[in-house]
């Protein structure tokens, strides 16, 4: 049984075909249907014969990826889908053949049926070294150090295995996601509990909201008031509700939130789950699109770096943090 990291592109633009049909699908769209291609050799020819203007190394690279999910990934084997637009994971696992799908559309015409047997994972459920593979800047690869398959069974089945470190090279990652996952781990082990508050606030304040933070104990509901202008008095006037805990919540947390907004006369709220959120949230959020935001990991990260050099200095110093530029690899489709 092998570990298999599948994208569902660069943007997340194929996730919900992913999770609502069952399956992972890949692009590659020039290419024709695979499933009488025999060998590597062979679906390196078409790959040049399609993709005339690409670079050996790039065709390379494709035919390594495109291999793999076409033959190397076998029933039974586990599939990780890291989602781009929530901060989780879903594991799954293969339980058909290649197809050939191109009535998916644009980026899913190569596709692998899929059980999904867990589709809300939180990324902080899972070991720094893990993450790291989960960055491999491919659509397609396999994950295989540090135990990495019995360590996803565990998990999956509650029984988590710590990480044990091996030697040996590691995958061309994505360096932003990496930085992202250090910064997600930082905030855990530093922002525990009603601390988790009180960088939402210090962010708010950032962004030109005045704001009330209930203290630590029972908040009825609301850990932060805010307002606009010098007081808070001038709208939008925003109630804040802040989840720490590392599994996502359930859709009656966001109805309880429209009803505190309508006892504190708040005209938006923001619901911030650092474990994210369960699809039933997701699915509930675009009603709310005009009333209420929702905030998971990655949604406060990027507050937080887009109002950094705003926030005060001792927070600051709580999350040390610069800014460098890296080039990205352009091989990966």
């Amino acid at each position: 049984m092998a570990v298999w990291l599948v994208r569902a592109g660069r943007y997340g633009e194929r996730e919900n075909t992913a999770l609502e049909r069952g399956l992972v699908a890949i692009g590659w769209d020039k290419l024709p249907d695979l499933s009488g291609v025999g060998t590597k050799h062979e679906l390196g020819r078409l790959m040049r014969e399609t993709y005339p203007d690409e670079k050996p190394r790039t065709i390379n690279n494709w035919v390594t990826q495109v291999w793999s999910f076409r033959n190397r990934m076998k029933v039974g084997d586990l599939v990780v889908l890291p989602i781009k637009t929530r901060s989780v994971i879903a594991i799954g696992r293969v339980t058909g053949s290649y197809q050939y799908t191109p009535h998916l559309g644009e980026g899913a015409r190569h596709a692998r049926q899929v059980q999904w047997l867990n589709t809300d994972v939180p990324r902080s459920a899972f070991d720094q070294d893990l993450l790291y593979s989960f960055g491999a800047y491919l659509t397609v690869c396999q994950i295989s150090r540090n135990r990495a398959e019995q360590r996803i069974e565990a998990l999956i089945s509650g029984r988590p295995i710590a990480a044990e470190q091996e030697e040996g090279e590691l995958e061309i990652a994505d360096l932003e996601e990496y930085a992202r996952d250090q910064i997600r781990g930082l905030i855990t082990r530093k922002f525990k509990g009603h601390d988790l508050a009180r960088l939402v606030d210090e962010v708010l304040k950032a962004q030109g909201y005045y704001t009330y933070r209930s203290p630590e104990g029972p908040d009825g509901g609301v850990d932060i008031i805010a307002g606009r202008g010098p007081m808070g008095f001038d709208p939008p006037f925003l109630c804040v509700q802040v989840k720490s805990t590392d599994s996502p919540i359930e859709v009656s947390v966001l109805r309880e939130l429209q009803g505190t907004m309508k006892n504190y006369g708040a005209e938006r709220g923001l619901l911030v789950s650092w474990g994210g959120f369960k699809t039933s949230v997701v699915k509930e959020a675009p009603r709310e699109f005009f009333e209420i935001r929702l905030w998971d990991a990655d949604q406060l990260i990027k507050a937080i770096l887009e109002n950094y050099e705003r926030l005060p200095g001792d927070l600051q110093a709580e999350i040390p943090l610069k800014q460098i530029w890296v080039l990205v690899p352009d091989d990966a489709e």
